[in-house]
């Protein structure tokens, strides 16, 4: 008998059962690519340079809420509460950020803050928030869902009562300062005449970052280890709280980062700033591989997942697809992604 079993598993016969297995795993992937090569004949315009570049805009705004949900769903958990805390974020952000005596700005009296000053208040408001959950969710347990379900209502209630003070009186945030879009709208170059913004850099960073300290850390084998198998991880010298606020706590610090970017990229913020955000970054966590078993999961898995959700729902829009339709897509997406994701488990199991 070979002591490696990659290679005993390897020298396996491709019967009709392993092949089917093989095909019913990746069922999601094969499904998600023929729609995509659908799409694609339907309108030639989908593989065009412009409309490449904005998917890949598209899946950059949405890649870091992504990044922070994948770490506690590797927690066999959740979080309900990102887009109210990518909303009140992008909110804040926005409003210190406006120009200098325009009609409509929120703040007079502080004039335009400095961006770097803004990305930490940013941070702070949603790493605080995120510590929140992971506190409730480590001293307490209680289940992530029933407390970031909790989280979410709270900021819904401080976005709404924000968005209605200073000079704003409830309407949209808008009439941003030039240095704040160019941060994060602007252009260094561009690729067949069409411009790629700046924001797409900062998810490249961030998916480096996320990349590091999940993999070459303390924290992130910490992280997985307490997923797989809390009580293991407690005898093994992990510190199950403070992991957990920290997991936590990151996650909150990627939605605040989602936020900054949104307040500049759609420039007239509202209290539906960030609604369903939660949506999009579970469905990709699952599709790219995140496993709600806990202790699986991989960073390039996280990007494919947001990839190709962003290809679906914009090739749903360029073949003339109903835009009310997507929410009924992506919840048979999660539906049908977690089902698959279950039978990996229970089949290993």
């Amino acid at each position: 008998m070979s002591n490696n079993p990659g290679k005993a598993i390897a020298k396996q016969p491709w019967d009709a059962k392993r092949v089917g297995n093989l095909l019913l795993n990746n069922a999601l992937f094969i499904l998600m690519f023929i729609a995509i090569i659908y799409i694609a004949i339907r309108n030639p315009n989908f593989i065009k340079p412009a409309s490449l570049i904005n998917i890949i805009a598209q899946t950059a705004a949405y890649l870091p809420v992504a990044l922070g949900v994948a770490g506690c769903i590797v927690l066999t958990g959740t979080d309900l509460s990102a887009g109210r805390i990518v909303g009140l974020t992008a909110c804040v952000s926005a409003s210190l950020l406006q120009a200098v005596g325009g009609a409509n700005k929120m703040w007079p009296n502080i004039g335009t803050l400095p961006i770097p000053v803004v990305i930490l208040i940013a941070i702070l408001i949603g790493a605080a928030f995120g510590a929140f959950n992971g506190f409730f969710v480590a001293k307490f347990k209680l289940h992530p869902f029933i407390v970031t379900l909790g989280t979410q209502l709270i900021v819904y209630t401080l976005l709404l009562l924000y968005v209605k003070m200073g000079n704003n009186n409830g309407m949209a945030i808008s009439g941003l300062d030039d240095s704040y879009k160019t941060f994060i709208t602007g252009s260094l170059f561009s690729i067949a005449g069409t411009p790629i913004p700046n924001y797409i850099w900062i998810a490249v960073f961030l998916t480096a970052l996320m990349w590091f300290i999940w993999n070459k850390t303390t924290f992130g084998k910490n992280m997985f280890a307490l997923g797989a198998n809390e009580e293991a991880a407690r005898v093994s010298g992990v510190n199950v709280i403070m992991t957990t606020i920290m997991v936590f706590a990151l996650a909150g610090a990627m939605y605040s980062i989602t936020g900054f970017i949104e307040g500049a990229r759609v420039a007239s913020n509202t209290a539906n700033t960030g609604f369903n955000y939660e949506l999009d970054a579970i469905a990709a966590c699952v599709i790219g591989g995140v496993s709600f078993v806990g202790g699986i999961g991989k960073i390039r898995g996280i990007v494919i997942g947001v990839l190709l959700l962003r290809l679906i729902f914009i090739g749903l829009n360029m073949i003339g697809i109903n835009q009310d339709l997507q929410y009924l897509i992506k919840g048979g997406i999660i539906l049908f992604a977690c089902a698959l994701d279950m039978r990996k488990y229970l089949v290993k199991k």
